[in-house]
């Protein structure tokens, strides 16, 4: 087993365990440990949202999260020698769950409180609670389906310089400015309303805390990207912006569909990750790697070899718009087409529907994006997640 570089109590919140993480970036957030290139190490990681969702049957607590205190984030951990310009190579060797906490959970954020992919067709909240058996994940919420998991970090990344969190700061607030009552809002600006900082205090944690991002989008540095195939022996090269990286990560995942079109979003965990690092000198300008990590998926995938696949195009669903090549619209149809045929063949509330494309390892593609007007994007559903023929006969 590898050494536990970063530990968690799952009964407290991330500011009071014994080496705080953080929920925010920013360069200046100070590194929780050190290791030397070629380390393999362990860090133990919360739930996103900090032990908030309970294990029970009432939404109410996915209804009322507080969302200013995603995601809780494990690290930094600083790797030695590692300057801006180079690549930061990291193996993830092993995922696990914590023993005490074979379960994860799944939601529909209310539209006034996060909302989603589908928040205008679903806009009140809503939960799943998925157990754990082995590879394989059940729910009491969803009944009649069974499938194995791709374990994974939702979120990963290296901090930040400066000028980059300058970057991210302003063009945020200019989206946000050309429609600044949208609801759910068009980005997440800084804010210090609960913020942790790992073991900042005072007038330099003010300071930080009005000016770090936060944690909700994937970025430059990779952050919460929320790629469900980034499993065990995945490798991932990461740009490095700061003296020593600052390597955090968090939002672990049991399972997901593409698009995590919940938000709250895949079978959500607490659990561990094993990892091991390296570094390629100037490998950003090498390799022409700048502004985005590169990944190398592992070889763990669910071997499920037959679909029921559903296509949705660039056509607005309530008003008939046509619109130009536009492929949010177009999973979104997707997605809605298959929600539509779960609820007829299987019985499921369109919630239930949702919480599991959400959830299993369903695939989603962009199949067409040059045929104008219509982008098609595709959903792939296999078929043997589910306790019955769900095929027209």
């Amino acid at each position: 087993m590898a050494d536990v570089l970063f530990r968690v109590d799952l009964n407290k919140p991330m500011e009071e365990q014994e080496t705080p993480g953080h929920n925010r970036w920013h360069p200046d957030i100070p590194a929780t440990v050190s290791v030397n290139p070629g380390t393999e190490f362990r860090m133990e990681c919360k739930d996103w949202t900090d032990g908030q969702i309970q294990n029970n049957d009432d939404p109410s607590d996915i209804r009322d999260v507080n969302l200013h205190r995603v995601h809780v984030l494990s690290g930094p951990v600083w790797v030695n020698g590692a300057e801006p310009g180079d690549l930061l190579v990291v193996d993830i060797l092993d995922i696990g769950t914590f023993a005490e906490s074979q379960w994860g959970f799944n939601g529909i954020f209310a539209k006034q409180n996060g909302g989603g992919f589908l928040t205008d067709h679903y806009p009140d909240a809503a939960k799943s609670i998925w157990d754990f058996h082995g590879i394989y994940a059940t729910s009491r919420h969803i009944p009649g389906v069974k499938f194995a998991g791709i374990l994974h970090p939702g979120l990963i990344g290296t901090a930040p310089s400066h000028a980059l969190l300058d970057k991210w700061n302003k063009r945020e607030k200019e989206l946000v400015a050309k429609n600044p009552d949208r609801v759910p809002g068009l980005a997440n600006l800084p804010s210090p309303d609960s913020a942790v900082l790992g073991s900042l205090k005072g007038e330099k944690f003010n300071r930080i805390a009005r000016e770090a991002a936060r944690t909700v989008p994937p970025r430059e540095h990779g952050g919460n990207c929320d790629i469900k195939n980034l499993s065990k022996g995945t490798r991932i090269y990461f740009p490095v912006f700061v003296d020593g990286a600052k390597l955090s990560l968090g939002d672990l995942h049991f399972s997901q569909g593409d698009g995590e079109i919940s938000f709250c979003g895949g079978i959500e965990m607490a659990g561990w990750v094993d990892l091991h690092v390296d570094l390629i000198k100037g490998g950003m300008a090498k390799y022409n790697i700048i502004e985005n990590p590169v990944f190398k998926p592992g070889p763990v995938d669910p071997h499920y070899s037959e679909f029921l696949v559903f296509e949705g195009i660039s056509v607005h669903e309530t008003t008939g718009e046509q619109h130009y090549l536009d492929a949010h619209i177009a999973y979104r149809r997707a997605c809605l087409n298959a929600i539509d045929y779960l609820k007829t063949t299987m019985g499921l509330t369109g919630e239930q529907a949702y919480m599991l494309l959400s959830t299993a390892p369903v695939e989603g593609r962009i199949s067409g994006i040059v045929d104008v007007p219509n982008a098609c994007c595709t959903l792939w559903i296999p078929t043997s997640i589910f306790d019955r023929d769900i095929l027209p006969s």
